[in-house]
């Protein structure tokens, strides 16, 4: 694994209007004991997210190392991204996988779904076992051409005491589908 990549160097920092992304919304409330509040959450623009876990076999899960914006470092993670318009769950999990890692999947699988911040957003990221895999790569909109990284899923407690995979996404979708797919196999 590359972990002395260079880090993007930032030549400006410019505060910008969200609205473009994000509507914060008010919602005026009365609740059944009839108590009234007032709450604003963000409402996301976009038709919510996936994250895609792709197992290469049976023990062996896809990472990827990219550059992460928010905290100025590079992240290991699961492949992922936004739902495009006219695109199911599983159609924007499959261009998403393949645009970022170079794998396509013959069996892919809803599992769940996660929110972000459920107090204030309205975002949905949705959960996607991928299995079976074959290479094939799409061009994606990523700046540089993403490090792919075999993990065993076996081990997700030495992947979360790293300092470069702290997405609650990409965790809490490990061991959902790791718990998954021991409960499947003793199923079998």
């Amino acid at each position: 694994m590359n972990d002395s990549k260079t880090l993007p160097v930032i030549h400006a920092r410019t505060d910008q209007d969200a609205r473009e992304m994000y509507r914060v919304e008010q919602l005026d409330l009365e609740f059944s004991n009839g108590e009234r509040r007032q709450y604003y959450r963000m409402k996301t623009r976009g038709l919510g997210a996936v994250i895609i876990v792709p197992m290469l076999d049976d023990n062996t899960v896809l990472l990827a190392r990219e550059y992460a914006a928010g905290l100025h470092h590079y992240e290991v993670g699961l492949p992922k991204g936004r739902l495009e318009h006219g695109e199911t769950i599983l159609e924007a999990a499959q261009r998403e996988m393949k645009e970022e890692i170079g794998y396509g999947a013959r069996s892919l699988e809803k599992l769940t779904h996660l929110s972000l911040a459920p107090g204030y957003m309205t975002h949905v990221t949705h959960v996607v076992l991928a299995r079976d895999l074959y290479p094939e790569w799409l061009e994606g909109d990523e700046p540089e051409e993403l490090e792919v990284i075999p993990w065993p899923i076996s081990d997700l407690r030495s992947l979360t005491a790293r300092d470069d995979c702290t997405e609650g996404r990409t965790i809490a979708a490990l061991y959902i589908a790791r718990d998954y797919l021991r409960k499947e196999s003793l199923n079998d």
